[in-house]
């Protein structure tokens, strides 16, 4: 089991990653949210030459508002940069999308961007379709230091029900994933994978197939639990716990689906609270501390439950337990998001306290 970690991207802050690789983190994923923050290939260059080990690419880069040749020529830019060491994760949009009012892209959108995202990244002819038309396209300068298509750009697809992990086992190098942190969903997700792949007539072997997940890891002292540390949990993982919420408020307002009895107990006060936003703008607001803060009106919201189904808590031996099940259940990776301000002291800890753990093993 490795252990990576997922940047808020901040222009102004190299020092995180470079920390990270001294620690031993082996991946760094690099959000791409526009209207949250900074532009996450202007960091990535900037975190290239700041870096020599660590793995860099996007984590996740966004379908919908990059065509498919910006995104190749984008993280091939990167590899010149950071070669052999570059990959990129890629998605639909669930947040960079929903906070500016759209839906994320629509399947059959992404499976013909991937279709010609794969070959881009090679540095082959793909076709290219925009603006109602198609054509081949392909980079045709490769050779002069502007990109490297020589070292391969491994692509990670981001996938969250059985059509877009479908899409994963079709083109992708490996898949970027949410799920519980108990590892309950892992062979459903590989299910999901493999059919995809099989219908492409591809045959994945697991040991060359990254699976990485998005979660945050808080570590508890001998004798001390949740309940009794929740001020300190909500201060290190509140953020992303939050981001469920937002997602599931998104999904209920979308497409109309129910939040689950994890969200029971909060749900009708938490849509009580946003009757009142402006409905032209109930996007920005709905997103609000996105993976970072916690807005004071809603640390209320921050149940037990909650945080328990997305974040992983626990001493040092608990948590290296539950790192070594998902590993038997069949992830790779963990990526962790801690809330902004305290990043720095979860990414020590984890890294002092629980990398070495997972060398040993």
């Amino acid at each position: 089991m490795d252990l990576g970690i997922c940047i808020a991207s901040h222009i102004g802050d190299l020092d995180y990653v470079e920390r990270a690789e001294e620690l031993g983190y082996t991946h760094a994923w690099f959000a791409d949210s526009h209207m949250l923050w900074s532009d996450c290939y202007a960091t990535l260059a900037l975190a290239a030459e700041r870096t020599s080990t660590i793995g860099l690419g996007t984590g996740v880069s966004v379908s919908g508002t990059r065509p498919a040749p910006v995104t190749a020529a984008s993280i091939a830019t990167i590899n010149a940069l950071a070669p052999g060491r570059t990959f990129l994760g890629i998605g639909t949009g669930n947040t960079a999308m929903r906070i500016m009012g759209h839906k994320p892209q629509r399947i059959a959108e992404f499976d013909q961007y991937l279709a010609a995202l794969r070959p881009l990244l090679r540095g082959e002819e793909a076709m290219h379709h925009f603006a109602g038309s198609a054509q081949p396209i392909r980079h045709i300068m490769p050779d002069s230091g502007f990109v490297n298509f020589e070292d391969p750009i491994p692509l990670y697809v981001s996938g969250f029900g059985p059509r877009s992990l479908g899409l994963a086992g079709r083109y992708g190098d490996g898949a970027v994933l949410s799920v519980p942190p108990d590892g309950s969903a892992t062979a459903r997700v590989w299910e999901y994978i493999e059919a995809g792949a099989a219908e492409a007539g591809r045959t994945l072997d697991r040991d060359d197939y990254l699976m990485c997940s998005l979660t945050t890891i808080v570590i508890l002292d001998d004798g001390e639990t949740l309940s009794s540390q929740r001020e300190r949990v909500h201060h290190e993982a509140g953020a992303f716990a939050m981001a469920s919420l937002h997602y599931s408020y998104d999904q209920y307002r979308q497409f109309g689906r129910s939040p689950g009895a994890r969200l029971e107990a909060v749900w009708d006060e938490y849509c009580a609270m946003l009757d009142d936003t402006d409905p032209d703008r109930i996007h920005q607001r709905i997103h609000a501390g996105h993976n970072c803060w916690v807005l004071p009106e809603e640390r209320r919201f921050l149940s037990d439950e909650l945080i328990d189904a997305t974040c992983i808590v626990g001493t040092v031996d608990q948590v290296t337990e539950r790192l070594a099940d998902l590993d038997e259940r069949g992830l790779d990776q963990v990526m962790i998001l801690p809330n902004f301000d305290p990043r720095y002291d979860v990414l020590e800890r984890v890294g002092r306290e629980i990398i070495p753990r997972l060398h040993a093993v």
